[in-house]
């Protein structure tokens, strides 16, 4: 196939790789900022632009970018994409961008199928995109409701080829339903945890539960304030009721109820295991 990348950074700039090295695929790819397109070409990355032109010549177009940035390309390129295409986003939030680009492409004769891989870091940009990045990932797939069952295997086939061991299917409000739990929220508690005070004053007192609650605490604000406020609903429930959560913790430690407190601890610790069982993330 001949497949264009759209936008060069951490996401879009390793599945470029992935897909490079992994498949016999040609991959074209696009970047506003024109040197980090020259260095991908130089890297082998890709193997040449991804022009106006060449877009109404690729079988697969997957964007690298923001949600409203992903909208308004595929929206201004609707009528050059050809027949039948298939274009992905790789976007953290679903119902915002599916959709209204479901619509966009059957006015318009392609296929759009909503991604989202399950794999990243607090890094960003070309520089940090790695060809191993989605080894093992999942990835969870978010298809129009009367979607082709040969397309979506296609696309499945792709993504396995590239690392990804784990393909989820869902819709738009299930996954970011339970994204804005697993991946926003995580990323709000990392953020507002590290403006304690005490923080400055860590070093020699800390271990690997604050590495693993801080890690990424160190995010791309811009990235995220997007899609925090695209998943408002489900994120502001779900710090809430962590909000909730906390304070029953704060109220038993002032009241010193060992008893109560020893039974919070115990409710969480079970949870956890009752829901993971022998799941490793």
């Amino acid at each position: 196939m001949l497949i264009g990348v759209v936008g060069l950074g951490l996401i879009g700039g390793s599945l470029a790789k992935a897909i490079k090295y992994n498949t016999d695929n040609t991959v074209l790819g696009f970047d506003i900022d024109y040197n980090v397109l020259l260095k991908a070409k130089l890297l082998g990355a890709v193997d040449g632009e991804l022009t106006d032109e060449k877009i109404g010549e690729c079988d697969m177009i997957i964007t690298g970018l923001y949600p409203d940035d992903t909208k308004n390309f595929v929206i201004a390129h609707a009528e050059q994409f050809k027949k039948g295409a298939v274009v992905i986003d790789t976007c953290g939030v679903k119902a915002y961008v599916c959709n209204c680009l479901w619509r966009i492409a059957k006015q318009n004769g392609f296929v759009f199928v909503g991604a989202h891989p399950m794999a990243g870091l607090h890094l960003s940009g070309f520089e940090n995109s790695d060809v191993t990045l989605f080894k093992d990932a999942s990835m969870i797939l978010v298809p129009d409701r009367d979607y082709d069952i040969n397309v979506l295997e296609k696309v499945k086939k792709l993504f396995l080829s590239i690392g990804f061991t784990n393909i989820q299917r869902t819709t738009p409000e299930e996954h970011d339903k339970i994204i804005a739990f697993t991946s926003q929220l995580a990323h709000v508690v990392s953020n507002a945890y590290v403006k304690s005070p005490t923080a400055k004053e860590h070093k020699g007192f800390s271990a690997g539960s604050y590495k693993d609650l801080t890690r990424v605490a160190k995010l791309n604000e811009k990235m995220w304030t997007e899609l925090f406020l695209e998943n408002y609903q489900n994120l502001t429930r779900e710090i809430d009721l962590m909000i909730e959560n906390l304070q029953r913790y704060s109220d038993a430690l002032k009241a010193q109820d060992g008893k109560k407190l020893c039974q919070l601890l115990k409710e969480g610790r079970e949870c956890k295991e009752s829901i993971d069982g022998d799941y490793k993330d």
